[in-house]
Formats: C-alpha cells, structure tokens, sequence
C-alpha cells in the first residue's frame, strides 16, 4: 500500500511580490526506490532517522547546497545567522544498549530448527558496548562538516574568513560529549572544507582561533535546569500515560504478535519496549554504518508506523504539546535567539558592523522541540493520544521529518531596501532542515521583524524562565496544572 507523509510546507512567491508568499504542502512517500528493508523502513524512524532521509538529494551528494530555495533578492543582504542544531548521528545509549543485549539474548536461547531469519539474527555481531554511551560517531562528525559546507554556501556573505578569524562567529554547546563534538565537527567543516584552511596540528591552532564552543547547558539543556518540568514530567511516571496505554493497544499487540511468531518466542517474553530497541537497531545500523540489518527483516511498513507513532508519542507528551511546561522551559533560548537579532538591528540602524553575524547553538532533540512547540509550530488539531492512531494519519507532528540526527532550525535576518516601507527594511526567514519554514501566525516565509516581535510578544515579554520552571508547593504529581 502506498504510505503517504505531510511534512512540512514548502513555500513559493507570488510572481507579483516577493514578499507575498503563498505556501503548498508537499508530501514523500514511505516508499522509496530501493528494496532494501532498512531504507524501506527509513520514514519511521523518528528522532533516529538519518538526516539525509529528509533530504534524499544528500545520499549521493552530500555537499549539494539547495538552490531551490526562494530567499530574498539581492535587494536583501544578511546580516545573521542565528540557529540551533541537534547534534549528528550518535551510538545507542547505556540504556538502548541494555535493551538490546536482552533481546538479543533471548534471540540467542532459541535453538533446534530455527528459521533463515532466527539465524540471521544469532550471527549477527552484537558489537554495541555500554561505553559508547550516545557519543558521537564518525557519520555524525561528517554529517556536522557537510552541514556546516552548506550553510557557509548558502550565506557566504555571513561565512566569511575575515570573520571566522575575528571570532565573529559564536559557537555554544550543550555539556553532553556528543553535542560539544558536533560543534568541534561543525568548525572543522567551516575550516577545512569551506574556507580550505590545511588540516596540519600546527596550523589548526594558529587558524582556528575560536575553535573551542562555550558551553552553556542552561540554554541548551534548560530543561535539566527546570524544576516544575523534571518533578511533573521526567520523573513523573504517571505523565507517559499515553505512551504506556498505546504500549498495550490493539495495534502494539498486533506487531508483538507477530514479532513472537517470527522469532519462536512466547509473547510474554517479548514487550512494547524490546520491540522497539530491534527496530531501533535497524536503524543505528542503517545511520552509523550504512548496514542493511536482518533486525530489519523483522518489520514491514504496517509495522513502521505504528512503531514510529509510539515513538512520537514519547516526543509529544515529554518534549511537545503533551504539556505546557515542556514547551515554556524553553522561552530563555527563545528570548536569546530574539536578543541577538536585537543587538543585529540595532548596531545596522547605527551603521556599525555586525558584531557576531554567526551564532550557531547545539543540542539536541529535546532542545529543538520544545522550542518549535512554542513557537506554535508543527501542532496537530487533536492531540496525539494512544486512542487516535488511525485519525493521526497525516498529523503535523512527526519527529523524524522535524528532528532527525542533524536536525537545524535556522533564523536569517536580512536588512532589505524598501525605501517605501522602511519600517519593513528588516525581514526574517526561517529554515528548517535547509527548507523554508513558514511562520505558523501568516503561513508566509519571510516576516518583517517589527512583525515578528509583534506576534511573539508575549513570549518575549512574559515568558520568564524562573516564574515557568518553579515548583509550587504541595502535588507534584500533576501535570494538568
């Protein structure tokens, strides 16, 4: 059957004006053209889909700068670049890696006439150890080089060496290893690849001067940081209600169903979430080492979705819309990311040069979702429940279109030349996944910044860090307040 996904929107301008844009919703297809299980399963993933999934066209290029894009005319000049970044593809966690020794062990019990597939998966080589831990792999520093090409490409009025040298760029990292690996990976792209600096010990000190990211978790990992979010959601077992229902649900059942049969295991050895972690394994197979798995052979596209919709679940009720302090933790980097294009204005209205054009930022998944979810961005009609599978067919909110491993959301700010409208002389675009993001108040893909303050100003103005993430005495095992 043909499997249909929204992503989200693709804008293009009226032939009158550019900017009047009128937006289109584009779709791709859970089919691709290869046979190969893991690439079939590929749109299910979620936050372990591949970024080059989301953008087929890097596969075979993945230096390709996407020239389709419809920025602003010449009459338009950046000034900055202001942006978050999860981190590149990453090995399994302690914990995933756990899972996956389990249900490898209870693959490997089985003995006697066991199946082609049951054989597969004895002589597969579980070469996962708990050491590895979410760090960084050798695909995830090349995934931060080739964006990094990309980004410099396609704003190379920004990305300059004049400016790399000055340490005109700010670079700021999350604590976690894998994070502040990706920003030394995203350097060494601009470095090496873009600016051609030579890759020699000697010369890389002496050319990279700002080579090392600040590290600032309460931007990039607030939600450590928020105390109302980690007592009512990360350590209230109650707040995944929904995850946990849709884990015995009807369609859950069914793919453990068949999972057992395929395996020769009883069904009460098998659960929701070791069904995951051996899809899960598929695709850390397919992203760090390009390997078509026999974990893949477990799973068919019916089974893709709904393992994906669990997944999402997680995303939504942990990290999304599921509650209202997943997404306001995030309002200082929102605030931050608003001072900087500020400060950009303001030294452009005095005529002086931009003091920081560049400012990237990385984190991670969970750092890039409550901030699109407070920006009202990607949000379903209905909430995603364990009841609504099949109504949440085309929903808005799927994590692994909107924050695969690379995942970027990208804010440029351009002073314009209308000299009709100066009040509009600055305007902003936002990208996603280097695609036009369309603001969700006019569905358009440029904004005025006078606009833009306008549409989120209470967010700028009463969404305070502090006041959000304190913990009000008494139940603190609601998260319905």
């Amino acid at each position: 059957m043909s499997l249909i996904f929204s992503t989200y929107r693709r804008c293009v301008p009226k032939a009158t004006q550019f900017l009047l844009i009128s937006v289109t919703w584009f779709c791709t297809s859970g089919h691709t053209n290869t046979s190969s299980d893991s690439h079939r399963l590929s749109s299910y993933y979620g936050t372990k889909t591949r970024y080059e999934d989301v953008n087929p066209y890097l596969q075979k290029h993945p230096l390709l700068v996407n020239k389709t894009l419809d920025l602003l005319p010449s009459t338009c000049i950046p000034l900055q670049i202001v942006s978050v970044i999860r981190h590149g593809t990453r090995y399994p966690t302690t914990k995933q890696i756990q899972k996956m020794k389990k249900m490898y062990s209870l693959i490997t019990q089985q003995s006697g006439n066991t199946s082609k597939l049951v054989n597969d998966l004895q002589n597969w080589d579980m070469w996962y150890e708990d050491w590895m831990d979410g760090q960084l792999v050798k695909k995830g520093e090349e995934d931060m080089e080739n964006l990094a090409f990309r980004l410099a490409s396609l704003f190379p009025s920004l990305y300059t060496k004049e400016k790399f040298k000055k340490c005109q760029m700010m670079f700021i990292s999350s604590s976690k290893h894998r994070c502040v690996d990706s920003t030394k990976a995203f350097i060494s792209g601009l470095a090496h690849k873009y600016f051609g600096f030579p890759q020699t010990s000697e010369s890389r000190h002496e050319d990279l001067p700002c080579r090392e990211p600040v590290v600032d978790d309460t931007l990039m990992r607030f939600f450590d940081h928020c105390e109302k979010f980690v007592a009512l959601v990360e350590d209230n077992d109650n707040a995944m209600h929904e995850v946990d229902k849709f884990k015995v649900s009807p369609e859950m059942r069914k793919v453990l169903h068949k999972i057992a049969g395929l395996l020769n295991v009883s069904e009460h050895e098998l659960t929701a979430d070791l069904i995951q972690v051996a899809f899960f394994t598929c695709s850390f197979e397919l992203a760090i080492n390009n390997v078509h798995s026999p974990w893949c052979h477990l799973f068919d596209e019916e089974d893709g979705l709904v393992l994906e919709y669990l997944n999402d679940l997680k995303q939504y009720w942990k990290r999304g819309y599921g509650y209202d302090i997943n997404s306001r933790s995030s309002c200082n980097l929102f605030q931050q990311i608003f001072k900087h294009l500020h400060r950009a204005v303001t030294e452009s209205r005095r005529s002086q040069h931009i003091s920081t054009p560049v400012v990237m930022q990385f984190g991670h998944a969970e750092t890039l979702l409550p901030l699109l979810a407070l920006m009202g961005l990607f949000k379903d009609e209905d909430s995603l429940t364990a009841d609504n599978f099949a109504a949440q067919g085309e929903r808005k909110f799927r994590s692994g279109r909107i924050v695969p491993y690379a995942s970027n959301l990208v804010f440029v700010l351009y002073h314009c030349d209308l000299a009709e409208t100066p009040q509009n002389e600055y305007q902003v675009q936002m990208l996603l996944n280097e695609k036009l993001l369309p603001f969700p108040h006019s569905e358009e893909c440029v904004c005025s910044y006078e606009d833009l303050k306008k549409q989120y100003s209470h967010l700028l103005e009463s969404c305070h860090f502090e006041d959000e993430c304190e913990l009000q005495k008494g139940n603190h095992t609601s998260v319905n307040e």
